[in-house]
């Protein structure tokens, strides 16, 4: 059979309205900046300051992460609303998926990371800089990029060589599993690989996370004094919020939707709204991370008032 060859699709976007589409660029704008600023301070705070290097390892790798993974989709998104261009050519939308989901997937896997990290500093305090040191934590970073990859890229290599003849538009504003409904061919094999997939990362890295966080409950509650315990909840619970965040988003965003629009809102919660709020969850209510920022700004105010 003769196909003619799609060489660029047309992204709905977020709204059909115009007035709406302003307010929502304004909204993503404010949302980025946000995103970049909460991480990118998280990274600086924990390399300049040399006591957090380690302990807060996992947690800037993780702001590294959510950087990347919001620049795949926002970018483009702000573009398209700005310019009223809804079009993204076929690699481009190759290439988008591909990172969306390899990120995605690498959250995961550093979400269970982050938990197992976290059940060693409080099951083992004394012990953590021996146990967590920086190489295992570097093989473990480079584990979850790797597996990530290993993954993902093979489905991504099928979905491409797809045959894709019309029609070319999607009711989104990027490209995801979508996609595959406008392919000109069978999609049951990806489709299965793709469930297969899930079916690995999704409980196993849930496994990993509920069972760590259980233990660092239990080990929490032995804890003798009652200042101890507070204050291990205190740094604890900022983590486990933005698990809990992560793990509700995603299965609200991949539950059996009533219909398009109603996808590109959940779509739109999981990408924009939950990567606003992680940073600001995970480092304003850590209090090695509140103080170790205090530190800089006095150290920075005090540099400047010397120089005048």
């Amino acid at each position: 059979m003769n196909y003619t060859t799609v060489v660029e699709f047309v992204l709905l976007g977020l709204s059909n309205s115009r007035h709406l589409e302003i307010i929502i660029f304004l909204f993503i704008v404010i949302a980025y900046f946000l995103i970049l600023l909460g991480n990118i301070t998280v990274i600086s705070i924990t390399l300049v300051n040399h006591f957090l290097q380690t302990p807060m390892y996992f947690l800037r790798n993780f702001a590294l992460l959510k950087i990347t993974f919001t620049s795949t989709i926002i970018p483009s998104t702000l573009f398209s609303l700005l310019t009223e261009r809804k079009m993204i050519s076929l690699p481009g939308c190759f290439l988008q998926m591909l990172f969306f989901f390899y990120l995605g997937t690498c959250t995961f896997f550093h979400v269970a990371t982050m938990s197992f990290d976290w059940y060693v500093a409080i099951w083992r305090p004394l012990h953590y800089t021996t146990i967590m040191n920086n190489r295992f934590c570097l093989h473990l970073v480079l584990v979850c990029w790797t597996m990530s990859f290993l993954l993902m890229f093979p489905p991504t290599i099928i979905i491409v060589q797809l045959p894709f003849c019309g029609p070319n538009v999607m009711n989104h504003f990027y490209c995801d599993t979508s996609l595959l409904q406008l392919s000109c061919t069978d999609t049951v094999f990806i489709e299965g690989l793709m469930l297969i997939i899930l079916i690995i990362i999704i409980p196993r890295t849930l496994i990993v996370t509920a069972v760590s966080y259980g233990c660092i409950i239990i080990t929490i509650l032995h804890i003798p004094s009652s200042t101890g315990r507070k204050k291990a909840f205190s740094t604890f619970s900022a983590h486990l919020t933005v698990v809990m965040i992560f793990y509700s988003t995603c299965i609200y965003r991949y539950m059996p939707s009533t219909g398009q629009d109603s996808d590109r809102v959940r779509s739109f919660f999981f990408s924009v709204v939950t990567q606003m709020l992680n940073p600001y969850i995970c480092s304003l209510r850590n209090n090695q991370v509140k103080q170790a920022l205090k530190e800089s700004m006095l150290k920075a105010f005090s540099s400047s008032l010397r120089k005048l």
